[in-house]
């Protein structure tokens, strides 16, 4: 979503910081006409990646918006991962309409760490970039829907989702194509051992999960305009790695009986059946009162190949996928089965 250099490109002094509150003490004087380079790690402490990609993803969504209010010229942001690349890893950017909007680039690990030690050499540094960057007017995009009708409640609906969209040259294998292909997976897995559930199984490849969510926002809207019923929801949004287990989301009787299923899958190594679970293309279910699931895959890795280049085919081990898919679809048949 960031705006461009132009062609003629920034070249300017550029100013190191690690937080917001930094950027604040610093204020107008020290960054006006300058570059800001926010350089905040994610913490390699917690063990939770993805909690601490939230507590540093506000210096990529919205370090452009708060370095303009100091009349910052252009913003450069050190990459989301835990991994120590080549690649930028990069994602939403919103502005502020009451700020000037100021072009925004990643930058690799590597080379914020190469840059953070120059500028302890030379606080003078000059730092070019040039972007070319901008937006073209929207088109008209779809979900892609398919589904095996349920042979007892066929009204009754199993929402398995993921979403079709990919950053940076990529091509979104773990984000989210195999969400995409686990959630087909369900159904052809399903086809080829002879189980016909009760309730309609439905594979959903959401669209525009990462910039508006419109997808999962119209797919809600096409469920109340037809009076569906949407039984359970489940999202697959954490790439193709070694299954741990489910999150759930539901009233607290039915999720009782959900973590329950726990004891079929601790067998396989499959221990991870906790409250709180969903995703950003089945959350707008959650009106109907839809118990909502996100499928939990072991979660070390994923920020290697988040949002990067990295993010190919070949990155995908088909076992770990094959794993991830089974224990998806060994899921959905426990919650049709028993009613849950």
């Amino acid at each position: 979503m960031s705006v461009g250099t132009g062609e003629e490109g920034l070249s300017t002094k550029i100013i190191e910081v690690h937080d917001f509150k930094q950027l604040e003490e610093l204020g107008r004087k020290n960054i006006e006409g300058k570059i800001v380079f926010f350089n905040r790690l994610m913490d390699p402490t917690m063990i939770n990646t993805f909690g601490a990609y939230g507590k540093a993803a506000n210096q990529r969504t919205r370090g452009a918006a708060r370095a303009g209010v100091f009349g910052s010229v252009g913003v450069v942001v050190r990459s989301l991962t835990t991994s120590q690349d080549d690649f930028p890893h990069t994602g939403v950017l919103m502005y502020n309409d009451t700020v000037p909007k100021i072009p925004a680039v990643a930058i690799s690990t590597n080379g914020a760490n190469l840059l953070s030690e120059w500028l302890k050499i030379d606080t003078e540094l000059d730092f070019i970039f040039r972007t070319t960057c901008y937006e073209l007017p929207e088109v008209t995009s779809y979900n892609v829907i398919g589904e095996i009708r349920g042979s007892k409640f066929p009204d009754e609906i199993i929402t398995v989702g993921g979403h079709l969209d990919a950053w940076e040259t990529g091509e979104g294998a773990h984000d989210d194509g195999a969400g995409c292909m686990q959630s087909i997976e369900v159904l052809r897995l399903f086809q080829k051992l002879g189980i016909k559930p009760k309730r309609t199984i439905r594979a959903v490849m959401f669209m525009d999960e990462e910039v508006a969510q419109r997808g999962g926002k119209e797919y809600a809207r096409q469920g109340a305009l037809k009076k569906e019923n949407h039984y359970f929801a489940l999202e697959a949004d954490r790439g193709a790695l070694m299954p741990k287990g489910f999150g759930v989301s539901a009233l607290d009787d039915r999720l009782e009986e959900i973590l329950a299923l726990k004891k079929y899958f601790e067998p396989y190594g499959i221990t991870y059946f906790k409250k709180g679970g969903g995703g950003v293309d089945i959350g707008p279910l959650k009106q109907f009162g839809t118990p909502l699931s996100s499928f939990v895959p072991d979660m070390q890795r994923y920020f290697d190949f988040h949002h990067s280049g990295n993010d190919t085919f070949e990155h995908v081990n088909f076992r770990e996928f094959q794993m991830g898919s089974a224990a998806i679809a060994s899921f959905i048949y426990l919650i049709d089965k028993y009613d849950l």
